[in-house]
Formats: C-alpha cells, structure tokens, sequence
C-alpha cells in the first residue's frame, strides 16, 4: 500500500476504534501545527521526511489537522530547534538530536555516537527495549515528546581532499563531521566543525575545511561534495546509523485527544520507514554514479578505526563519570548493542559477507 494512502484507507481502522473513528475526528477542533526542520529542502529524503509526516496528519483526519513544514533557517535556525521548542516558538521540529549535544550528550543517545547501534538495533531498542522509555523521560525535562521518524542506515565516511593513509593523517585535519563525533575525532588530532548541510559545499570549496561528512552516496550527491574532493572514505565509524526524531512540544502534544496523539505516532513511524526505504533504494545507484563521476572510493585504514574505537570507550567512561544523564541511559543502550550484535554477527554479519562477495 503506498504511504498516501496508508491512513486513509487502513490506517484510521488500526488508529482508532473501528466504526466510530470518522464520527471522533470529524467533531475534532481544526489544529495548525508549524514544525521546523534542521534541513534543506534540497535534501528531499530527509525534508520529504517532515512533509510525509505532515501529509499523513492532514489525511487522517480529513484536513482537520494540518502541519505547516519549514525548511531550516526559515523560521528557526537549524541548530535551533530545541530552543524554539522550549519558548513554545514552534509546535514540532524535525531534527538530528546529536546537534544538540552541548545541553546535554544524552542527546546523542537519539541520535547516533561512535561505534553506535545500527539503524535495525536501534529501532528494536526503542521499540522493544528500554530506549523510547529512557529518552521520553529525559525530553521531559526540556518539555518535548520524542518520536522515531527516519534513519539513514550506516553512512560514509565523507569526502577528503588528501589520501588518509595512517591516523596520523587526522592530526590537524579541519573535518565537518555531525554533532557528539567530534568529541573523538578531535582525541585524534583532528579539528571538528558542526556545519550546516546547507553550508558543506562551500566549506569544503573554500577550504573552510578539509574533508566534510554527510550521510552517505544520494545526499552527497545532491551536495556535490565530489566536485570539491574526491577521496571518498568508509565507514563512518561515527554513525553506524543515524536516528532523526519528530521532536514535539509536550504542551502542544497534550493539547492533543487521545485519538490525535496516536495519528501523530503512526504518521511519524511511517515517514520513519520512508526515510530509511528511500536512503537503501537510492545509495547504490547513486554511489556508482560518483564513482563514474571521479570519486575516488577507499576504505579507512584499520589504525584509524582502533584508535577511534580506543578515543571512543575513553569518552564515554568520562561522561558515564560525570553526567548521570549519560550514564542512565548509555547503560541500558550498551547492554543491548552487546547483545544485538552477538546475534546479528551470527545471523545477518554471516550472511551479508558472504552475499556481498557473489557475483549477482
């Protein structure tokens, strides 16, 4: 069933009660939401996110409910989507919530942290463990209501104008990487920039910077990130995926019946599913065109990853020390990387290695 109509046909029999669904939406009040995106509308995957959320709200209730979506900078800054939910500037915002991480690193825990969860362990920890429980409870103290609402997969580890050859390489490297990474990128020497995806290119043209990450081949693509460097690296050991969240102010979300509140829930999990299908349908193509196109694709060497890796568990024992927040919820979120990958390593690792080799 396509996503247009996954509401309006289906949706409102699973969301509310059967029968009596049209008669509760219909004698709802009209409700105008404004959410503020921290992306561009350029980067139609992760924007588009917002605006299938917005669709599937005014489906479901017959246009009674409608979200008015804002790509960033055009009412907030992309960086400033919490504070505008906080001084109830906005009613929701569609956010990477590591950007966020100087509040508090907790914020990363949504989000994505080196050597992380990748994006299927992540959905089974917030929707079967303890995640969306832990992080609900932490968005409290900001007044926000958080909801899953896409991911990128794991992603790339971003374009370099020079070859990384060694760790040695990242000592004094400018590098535009996202949010909570930076933290351990800069224990290698390396000098971390948060930019805006709207501001990337023009980083890495004028030299700004020196390597820039992003998400991965189709979005880079759009960028143009390989017209200003060509070395094209792998994994991005900072993001094994990427978790965006639907951020809610909680006023404006208790405002909100009851049969609202679960449209909101399902229209944010749909577009969570549209975010991560188009960025798996839409890589590999994308990524064979920049090699067409004169990317130069290398794998990271493997000092740089254990030495990563190494900066890594050093960061977090600092912060498990210093911030309770982070010790909370990282606690319960290690336990069950740990546990996930021991499985996935059995089953999935297995598997995809030994696909990846044939010739299909």
């Amino acid at each position: 069933m396509e996503r247009r109509s996954f509401l309006r046909n289906a949706g409102l029999a699973g969301i509310l009660a059967a029968g009596t669904a049209p008669a509760i939406v219909s004698a709802q009040q009209n409700i105008r939401w404004r959410l503020a995106s921290s992306f561009p509308k350029s980067l139609d995957t992760l924007f588009g996110g917002a605006e299938a959320f917005a669709k599937n709200v005014s489906e479901a209730t017959g246009g009674k409910f409608t979200v008015s979506v804002h790509a960033a900078g055009e009412l907030v800054p992309a960086f400033g989507v919490v504070d505008a939910l906080q001084q109830n500037t906005i009613e929701c915002g569609h956010t990477a919530p590591y950007y966020f991480f100087g509040k508090d690193e907790a914020f990363a825990l949504d989000c994505a942290i080196p050597f992380g969860m990748n994006a299927r362990q992540m959905a089974a920890w917030m929707k079967e463990g303890n995640g969306l429980k832990l992080l609900r409870e932490f968005y409290a103290q900001y007044n926000i209501v958080n909801f899953v609402m896409g991911n990128s997969g794991a992603q790339m580890g971003g374009w370099y104008r020079k070859e990384i050859k060694s760790v040695a390489d990242l000592n004094g490297l400018k590098i535009r990487i996202g949010g909570f990474a930076g933290r351990v990128i800069s224990k290698l020497g390396a000098v971390p920039q948060n930019i805006p995806a709207g501001e990337i290119y023009q980083a890495l043209e004028k030299g700004t910077v020196d390597a820039a990450e992003w998400i991965g081949p189709y979005d880079d693509l759009r960028l143009g990130l390989h017209k200003v460097a060509k070395n094209y690296y792998y994994p991005a050991w900072w993001e094994g995926s990427t978790q965006f969240s639907l951020l809610v102010n909680s006023k404006a979300y208790n405002a909100l019946s009851n049969e609202y509140k679960a449209i909101v829930d399902h229209a944010a999990a749909d577009a969570h599913l549209e975010v991560l299908a188009r960025y798996d349908a839409h890589n590999p193509t994308s990524l064979k065109q920049l090699i067409a196109e004169g990317a130069k694709l290398q794998r990271l060497p493997k000092d740089v990853m254990d030495a990563a890796f190494k900066a890594s568990r050093e960061v977090y024992a600092d912060l498990n020390d210093k911030n309770p927040q982070w010790k909370k919820i990282y606690g319960d979120y290690s336990r069950f990387q740990a546990d996930a990958y021991q499985w996935q390593g059995i089953a999935e690792g297995s598997y995809d290695q030994y696909m990846s080799a044939q010739k299909l």
